[in-house]
């Protein structure tokens, strides 16, 4: 053990102590943060147009606080662009995060000196609870490795704007940029293809000890780097090579795939982070569920899946969640977002301590014919198919057929990239549809009632995804293609390209 990581260990367990102690005062932790919030929030334009002063409790808190997406802040964030202080919290933002709505396009999530150390803050804990539960400290004594978007910041407005992914990067430590690659001016580069050969280039010489980043990106980087290197697994190629941090999307589908590439089973840590929040992180190896991070800037609600579309649906603080029920999460911080619905879905997994699953997108399911079939279903059946074969999944969509023609039922149909083919396609979709029939009562329903046919799986080529996002300016970075839609948007794109 080197001197960095002899110096971090007891630091580690100071942290994961303290992460021990708010596991256990969650709710006392959420209502000290409602209280803080809403103290400050009081002193801007929106406390005083929604009456902070008069909320008292969760209860007042609900009611006087409407739940908002994008397009209804978006009249503040406006003043705040042109400059206005105080708008929905005190001051200005030290930053914008810019990203991508699906009805809102561009969207502008605050940023401020309050909530910043919310979001590198949590990552450092999440490494350090890692270092201290399990011993293994030595990551921190090579280089680490994040796979994010463009440092580059928007300056030619009164707020820095940019990715959040890139923002963060402003916020390392020095004691720790000295071993975060790739270099400024490399992850500078726009092209994310060249941005990877670059990387690879900078990094393939180097002592890597951990890799950070989303899956299909990261394992974009290492056949890259296996290519180039002439190696067969990234652990011949850096033989101190550790740990594995991932957050964005479900790893299981990859899994297999990418512990192919490293040479051998890799400990990883999953993490949840937003540009409205880092909302929780994986704390025991032994359990894949998340967290919730209570004591950090942000104060939850949750509303029950079947009813966020209600005109005034039910807000849930935590103490009255239960498991193993779909959640829209409802996000209050000390960036100023208030009663901002994020679009994400969560289930608890248990209330002592309080732990998450991200279950998909509320916009995100397939309902066509009334199945409401979510993400987590669709993930989970994939696993237990990909369980029972050698089969890889690079990547996969799916989609409704609504009109299959020729007299067929309609359908949904999977569009998977495989980076092996199980031995027998029909076997293999036989599998996954037996597990929607387990997991979801309306699909069974649908399929029995010979509403629906059990599904179709369409087989695409190496690369047909990348191509996707290359042609949608959506390649690299935090970007991902949605698992489920309601519509053929995606599916016909994802076909067309296939044919070539």
């Amino acid at each position: 053990m080197r001197l960095r990581s002899r110096i971090i260990l007891p630091i580690a367990g100071v942290m994961a102590r303290r992460i021990d102690r708010w596991r256990k005062t969650a709710v006392e932790d959420q209502e000290k943060w409602r209280n803080r919030l809403i103290e400050k929030g009081s002193r801007t334009i929106y406390g005083k147009d929604y009456d902070f002063r008069s909320i008292n409790d969760a209860a007042s808190f609900s009611r006087k606080i409407p739940i908002v997406d994008y397009e209804q802040i978006k009249p503040y964030i406006e003043r705040i662009k042109q400059g206005e202080k105080n708008i929905l919290w005190p001051g200005l933002p030290k930053y914008f995060a810019k990203t991508s709505g699906t009805t809102s396009g561009v969207k502008y999530i605050p940023l401020t000196r309050d909530s910043m150390p919310n979001h590198f803050g949590t990552a450092r804990n999440a490494l350090l609870n890692y270092a201290a539960r399990t011993g293994k400290s030595g990551f921190f004594d090579g280089k680490l490795i994040f796979l994010s978007g463009s440092p580059e910041l928007d300056t030619s407005s009164v707020i820095p704007t940019g990715r959040l992914s890139g923002i963060v990067n402003h916020e390392v430590p020095s004691w720790l940029r000295k071993s975060q690659v790739p270099s400024y001016k490399v992850n500078c580069i726009d092209d994310w293809e060249q941005k990877v050969d670059a990387i690879v280039k900078e990094t393939v010489h180097l002592d890597m000890r951990l890799i950070s980043g989303i899956p299909p990106w990261v394992q974009m980087y290492l056949e890259r780097l296996l290519e180039v290197s002439k190696k067969k697994t990234l652990l011949e190629l850096f033989p101190n090579f550790s740990m594995f941090v991932y957050g964005g999307v479900n790893y299981d589908p990859y899994r297999q795939t990418l512990e192919g590439l490293f040479g051998a089973h890799i400990d990883s840590v999953e993490t949840y982070p937003a540009s409205e929040g880092f909302f929780a992180f994986q704390d025991e190896q032994g359990d894949s569920s998340l967290l919730l991070n209570t004591d950090s800037g942000i104060y939850f609600e949750f509303v029950e899946l079947d009813e966020i579309d209600k005109p005034n649906p039910v807000r849930i603080p935590l103490e009255g969640v239960r498991t193993g029920v779909p959640y829209a999460l409802i996000v209050n911080n000390n960036a100023g977002l208030w009663g901002y619905n994020i679009g994400d879905v969560v289930t608890f997994t248990s209330i002592n301590p309080y732990k998450i699953i991200f279950t998909g997108r509320v916009s995100h399911y397939i309902s066509a014919f009334g199945e409401h079939v979510i993400a987590k279903e669709v993930e989970d059946s994939l696993k237990d198919a990909l369980s029972a074969t050698n089969a890889k999944v690079a990547e996969f969509t799916i989609a409704p057929q609504v009109n299959p023609g020729q007299g067929q039922l309609p359908y949904h149909q999977w569009l998977i990239e495989f980076d092996e083919e199980p031995e027998n396609l029909i076997s293999f979709s036989k599998a996954i549809n037996a597990g929607l029939v387990r997991r979801n009562i309306y699909y069974n329903d649908l399929i029995t009632g010979n509403i629906l046919q059990p599904l179709v799986l369409t087989p695409l080529k190496k690369g047909t995804f990348i191509a996707y996002m290359r042609e949608n300016g959506k390649l690299g970075g935090q970007n991902k293609v949605p698992r489920l839609t309601n519509d053929r948007k995606i599916a016909d794109a994802l076909i067309e390209i296939n044919k070539r």
